[in-house]
């Protein structure tokens, strides 16, 4: 619940700074003036500043009012969802700590990785975990090439969790940055060669969750 919740007011909040760039856009010239070349933090903050002016026009007035609207919602809503993963930090800390410990392994990736496994014994392999998070070889030789092609079904919030995971290790961890150029001396491509990480995660997450995980969940009390 707490995943969905979260993934709603991201979504939310991602909507809400189209809105903004939109209404910035639209604007007149003086306001466009003082928030063009601002990054969007900046161009947030600004707005959410932003004062009525009894002088200005009333096309002026009504478009402060807008802008300072929805960058007020869009800080609401980064603070619900940065309660909210705080909140899904402390459930997997108290489950399973050691998911933390994974190199790439965040409190979100944690928590979809636990809720995507749901308890031991329901996946009947680290196959079949890899299958559902969408992470698996697919097939698709012409005759000629035999090469595997990026499966599109699956559990699509794991599958950007083990994405996420694979990101983080190419940024700071050399042995995946070592794997990935083995993969790309090869002659696999980069969405190939990140298959193939995304495979050797779930592989890993998977049988640590098989072998410590449904001790933790039972001890903590959520099953």
């Amino acid at each position: 619940m707490l995943l969905a919740t979260r993934h709603s007011a991201c979504a939310a909040k991602v909507s809400a700074i189209n809105q903004l760039k939109a209404l910035i856009v639209g604007a007149p010239e003086e306001l466009r003036a003082e928030l063009r070349g601002l990054g969007t933090k900046r161009q947030i903050t600004r707005c959410a500043g932003l004062r009525d002016r009894p002088s200005r026009s009333l096309e002026h007035r009504m478009t402060v009012r807008a802008l300072r609207s929805t960058a007020q919602r869009i800080r609401r809503l980064g603070a619900e969802a940065a309660e909210l993963r705080a909140g899904l930090e402390r459930l997997v800390a108290a489950v399973a700590p050691w998911l933390l410990e994974l190199p790439g392994v965040g409190p979100i990736s944690a928590a979809q990785g636990l809720v995507s496994w749901s308890y031991a014994g329901r996946l009947r392999s680290e196959a079949a975990f890899a299958a559902l998070a969408g992470a698996n070889p697919i097939p698709a030789s012409s005759g000629l090439v035999t090469r595997h092609r990026l499966n599109r079904s699956g559990d699509r919030q794991l599958n950007r969790a083990l994405h996420t995971i694979v990101l983080a290790r190419l940024r700071d961890d050399p042995q995946t940055r070592a794997c990935a150029a083995r993969r790309r001396a090869e002659g696999k491509s980069v969405r190939e060669v990140r298959r193939c990480l995304k495979r050797t995660v779930a592989r890993q997450l998977f049988k640590l969750l098989e072998r410590y995980g449904g001790a933790a969940v039972e001890v903590a009390g959520v099953r």
